[in-house]
């Protein structure tokens, strides 16, 4: 899904040639998508396919080849990068504890459910970091650092804003710790949640420094540690090395609260329409770029 998404972006750029910026919006899966899509598209040269299919011919091609590489440094599809923002998006997949709260913290339901991951086919796999192509680590491990063909952390880096919304109740697919990019430890206590400002059901907005930890954390080592150490905090470790917004939404007041993974982003307005206010909460706070 992230290579259609990244060739859906290249044939939108070609359309619209006088695009300066770009911004990534994604909802549950659709952020893990657009993580694997911005590394596609970072320092890509998305005029090179033109070039070679019209027979283009280039007189100083090393010269030439520098001076593209300079124009698309720390740019994705040759734009600006300017917000990423994900909704209720499982960062740090579905395996820990209560990362499912369908399953209500019983382990024997969180191991069936890893076990049986295959039964969702590759995607099942990804999410309980089951897949292990060729040895290689888990797809979301390997998506939280810089690999030799592929820069998941420079890329994410490479944003002016990174913003996490995340359902702290009532939402029984994704969980608050993995969508909200937080230790369990680390999640506020409900008690003191409160509304902010005008938007009823945002009840926490608080914004991140980077963390101090090594940044550089190459997938092969990781490969090792795989076995011994937990997943699910490496890939917390190495997400927090950047600074991110995470903003806490609670539908506890809302008839709709059981519905809560969808109506973050309001997917059908007459059932959902309560997230209308998040959705305004994006656009007050989206970063536009003169």
């Amino acid at each position: 899904m992230g290579e259609r998404l990244a060739e859906e972006v290249i044939s939108v750029i070609k359309r619209h040639p006088g695009v300066q910026k770009i911004s990534f919006i994604g909802h549950s899966l659709g952020g893990l998508v657009a993580r694997y899509a911005i590394a596609r598209l970072y320092e890509r040269d998305v005029t090179e396919a033109s070039h070679h299919a019209s027979g283009e011919c280039r007189v100083d091609e090393s010269e030439e080849d520098s001076c593209q590489k300079d124009n698309l440094k720390g740019k994705i599809a040759g734009l600006e990068p300017v917000n990423f923002i994900t909704c209720a998006t499982p960062h740090l997949g579905s395996r820990g504890h209560k990362q499912v709260p369908v399953f209500c913290g019983f382990y024997t339901l969180e191991k069936v459910a890893a076990r049986g991951s295959w039964l969702l086919g590759r995607t099942g796999k990804h999410l309980f970091l089951t897949d292990r192509n060729e040895g290689k680590p888990p797809l979301l491990l390997r998506m939280v650092s810089d690999c030799e063909d592929l820069k998941f952390l420079s890329a994410l880096q490479s944003f002016r804003r990174r913003v996490v919304y995340a359902n702290a109740r009532f939402d029984h697919i994704v969980g608050w710790s993995t969508s909200s990019l937080r230790h369990p430890k680390e999640l506020p206590k409900r008690r003191h949640l409160k509304r902010v400002d005008k938007y009823k059901h945002i009840v926490n907005v608080e914004t991140t420094k980077a963390a101090s930890s090594q940044r550089e954390v190459r997938s092969e080592n990781m490969a090792n540690k795989s076995e011994t150490t937990d997943m699910e905090e490496e890939m917390l470790r190495c997400l927090t090395t950047l600074s991110w917004e995470r903003v806490d939404v609670n539908f506890s007041r809302s008839r709709q609260r059981f519905l809560a993974h969808s109506t973050i982003q309001v997917k059908t307005y007459c059932i959902n329409s309560d997230g209308a206010e998040v959705i305004q909460h994006m656009i007050d706070n989206f970063l536009l770029l003169v």
